[in-house]
Order: structure tokens, then C-alpha cells, then sequence
């Protein structure tokens, strides 16, 4: 009866150490082992190396042992520190005594310091990707403090808070009589020819008071289709516009702008009274003009030296002061 009763469970007995001795639950044993110790090797991994990217979006909270760990935010309660962590997203908790609390601060200053220094390169290089590149033409360019130049084309006057546009006026070419009459009496033709470009009117409508005033010029775009309200004589120039201020000769209730003298059909000699102007390119196809010394009384044109000659076309203004010559240059 015992060995009755006891055969049974011998029998189970063996069927279990044979099962648990397949190939299959080895395998399975093997895999379950394997995995645990690679679940622990990674969060090793985790707690103290940090991936470039992750640390790019939160700050270093050091430990003592060495690691740290990538955090949005942190906080201190009592004797734990409550975590978010920027690697698995979860509010996690551990020891406040496992904190370095020094080193922490040093690598939040160290991250600060950072980014402060890649900001500011930025910004250097941003100002002179923009030094570089031609401003856009509108309306809202400043000339003095709080003022603006209007829009459209032309020549401005700057006086003080006060921005006004130049009207063109046109010039004539009038041959010189009394050159004429000195070719006619004299047998051999070596007496050049003079011509004289003239404006109308002892002076001009357009006054200005100030002694140093400013101008500004905006250039039509370079579109051969686009029609412009600057008048020119002939064709522009490709190298912007050569522009000179000339001081003009009152003479016979005409202001003289240049004499041009020439000899068998060529020009040998162009006179204008030029005064000195300085040219700064501020804008795209916006240009100012600043004077090298102060307007005295007289009469005046800005005029626009072509390919082919002075353009016909002038901005004319008059200056009323007493009694002053103002020192000019001949070119």
C-alpha cells in the first residue's frame, strides 16, 4: 500500500524535472536573465550620460556619485528633490542628499554663460548679414529724429524737422553772341565756339534758409520699362548718378549753369562753379548728399552729370542771405 500510494507522485515528480530540463524553458530562462540585465545596464546608461539633444532642451541636475540627471525643472521639498525629467517626461523623486548642489549651480551658470556668448555671436552675425545686403526702398527711411522721407522719386531738402521735394526745372543751351562775333571778324578760325547752359529767371522759386541743409535723391529702379517722373536729357549713367551742386551765375535775368567751350566740333573745356558735396548711399537707389561747407547767398542747382553731358533737367533752389560769396571750386 505505501508504494502504491507513493508512485503517483514519483510520477509527477519526474514529469516536472523533465519539462523544466527541455530546451525551451533554458531558452526562455536564458532570455528573461538577459533582459533584466539589459534593463539595468540601460538605466545606468541613463542616469549618467546624457544625450546632446535632450540636454539642449532642460538643465543639469548633478549627483554626487558623478551623474546627473537632464531635468525641465526641479524642486526642493524637505529632505527629497521632486524632479520633471526631460528625458522620460514623469516628475520623479529622489534623496536631496544625493544632490551636488554646488556642481549643479556651476553647471547652470556654465549653461547661462552659454548661451548668452551664442546669442550674442548671432546677433553679430545677423548685423552684418544686414550691412551687407542693400536696405529696401520705402517710406519709412529716417532722415532726422522722428522724421521720415516721402515716398516717390526726386531730390529732398532736409531743414531741421522739415522734408520738401525739389522741383526739376528745365535749361537751354544758348550759343555765347559775343564768342559768335569774335569768329566772324577773326579770318582764321581759331576762336572756339561757347555755349551757355541757362536757366531762365534771376531766381529761382524754391528758397531755402538753412546754412547746412541735407538733401536726399531716390533713384528710379533700373527698369527700362518703368516710366520715371526725374526728366533726364539723354541716357544715365550704370554706376549711379554723378551729381553736383553748382553755384550759378546770375547774368542778363538768366542764371548760367555751365559754359562749354569748343574747338572743330570737339569740347575742350566745360566750367561750372561746383560746390563741395559729399555722396553716401543709404538705401537701395536712395542716396544722401551732405555740403563741405555752408550755403552762402546766391542762387543754386543740383545737376546730374551724363554719359554725354550735364542733364538738361536741374533741381534749382535760391539761398537769401546778406552780402556773402561762398568759395567755389571750378571744374
Amino acid at each position: 500500500m505505501r508504494v502504491l500510494r507513493s508512485t503517483p507522485i514519483l510520477c509527477l515528480a519526474a514529469t516536472i524535472l523533465v519539462f523544466a530540463a527541455s530546451p525551451r524553458m533554458r531558452g526562455q530562462s536564458q532570455n528573461n536573465q538577459t533582459s533584466q540585465n539589459n534593463q539595468s545596464s540601460n538605466n545606468q546608461t541613463n542616469q549618467s550620460v546624457a544625450d546632446p539633444g535632450i540636454a539642449g532642451r532642460g538643465k543639469k541636475l548633478v549627483l554626487k556619485d558623478g551623474t546627473f540627471q537632464i531635468v525641465r525643472e526641479y524642486q526642493r521639498k524637505g529632505e527629497r528633490v521632486r524632479y520633471l525629467s526631460a528625458e522620460r517626461g514623469d516628475w520623479e523623486e529622489i534623496p536631496a542628499a544625493m544632490v551636488d548642489w554646488d556642481a549643479t549651480e556651476k553647471a547652470e551658470a556654465a549653461a547661462a554663460s552659454e548661451e548668452s556668448t551664442l546669442l550674442k555671436t548671432v546677433h553679430h552675425e545677423q548685423l552684418e548679414q544686414k550691412a551687407e545686403l542693400p536696405m529696401d526702398v520705402d517710406a519709412s527711411l529716417p532722415v532726422a529724429p522722428g522724421i521720415f522721407l516721402p515716398p516717390g522719386e526726386g531730390m529732398f531738402v532736409v531743414e531741421g524737422k522739415s522734408v520738401t521735394p525739389l522741383n526739376q526745372a528745365s535749361a537751354d543751351i544758348r550759343t555765347d553772341r559775343k564768342q559768335r562775333l569774335k569768329q566772324v571778324l577773326t579770318p582764321v578760325p581759331i576762336i572756339p565756339n561757347k555755349r551757355n547752359i541757362e536757366l531762365p529767371g534771376a531766381k529761382a522759386t524754391r528758397r531755402i534758409n538753412s546754412e547746412r541743409p541735407e538733401f536726399y535723391l531716390r533713384e528710379p529702379a533700373p527698369d527700362p520699362d518703368a516710366v520715371s517722373t526725374i526728366k533726364k536729357s539723354s541716357r544715365p549713367g550704370e554706376n549711379g548718378p554723378e551729381i553736383e551742386l553748382v553755384r550759378l551765375t546770375v547774368k542778363g535775368g538768366k542764371r548760367q549753369i555751365e559754359s562749354i567751350r569748343s574747338l572743330f566740333g570737339q569740347d575742350i573745356s566745360e566750367d561750372r562753379n561746383s560746390v563741395l558735396l559729399q555722396r553716401w548711399d543709404v538705401a537701395k537707389d536712395v542716396y544722401r548728399f551732405t555740403l563741405g561747407q555752408e550755403l552762402t547767398g546766391g542762387e543754386y542747382a543740383f545737376a546730374e552729370i551724363l554719359p554725354n553731358g550735364v542733364n538738361l533737367y536741374v533741381w534749382d533752389f535760391g539761398v537769401d542771405r546778406k552780402g556773402d560769396e561762398g568759395s567755389t571750386g571750378k571744374h
